[in-house]
């Protein structure tokens, strides 16, 4: 009894070790945009779509910030980097899959707003390869990766 009672103990011990070193990422695409051009801002939906992100997010403790060139990623973000006074890192949007293995080190919650056809380049950079593809008018997936320093990451698909 008392060598099942301290198994148990480990076992619990171990999984709050393992979740203390864990870190999450939210990657979601850009808020709808006004028209088709290269860099076209935001729609007031997307604008509203962006300020449902920051209120989603107000509690994930998120350190980080990484945003494409262009504007809509950056307008997405705006609302969470204004409220938690955070600043915007960019990266390539041509270079999401070596990104993607770069998130695998982060030391802290993170954002990345990407795009339709960067999100899936994103997360097989990281490892997971099993999402399936984001559709033209699809703006309201949230995918939360779990990286764990003893494991590969998991994530979940919520909607917002």
């Amino acid at each position: 009894m008392k060598n099942l009672l301290n198994a148990l103990l480990f076992i619990i011990a171990c999984q709050v070790s393992a979740a203390a070193w864990s870190q999450t990422i939210f990657i979601v695409r850009h808020g709808e945009k006004v028209d088709e051009s290269r860099d076209p801002q935001l729609s007031l939906k997307g604008k509203q779509r962006a300020a449902n992100l920051a209120m989603q997010l107000r509690d994930a403790d998120i350190k980080r910030v990484y945003v494409t060139e262009f504007q809509r990623t950056q307008m997405t973000a705006a609302p969470l980097v204004d409220a938690r006074q955070l600043a915007l890192t960019p990266y390539a949007a041509k270079e999401s899959a070596s990104f993607g293995k770069t998130l695998l080190t982060a030391e802290a919650n993170t954002l990345v707003v990407g795009h339709s056809n960067t999100l899936l380049d994103i997360l097989k950079g990281m490892g997971i390869t099993d999402v399936k593809p984001v559709a033209d008018d699809e703006y309201d997936r949230l995918i939360i990766v779990t990286l764990n320093k003893n494991g590969s990451p998991s994530y979940i698909l919520l909607r917002y």
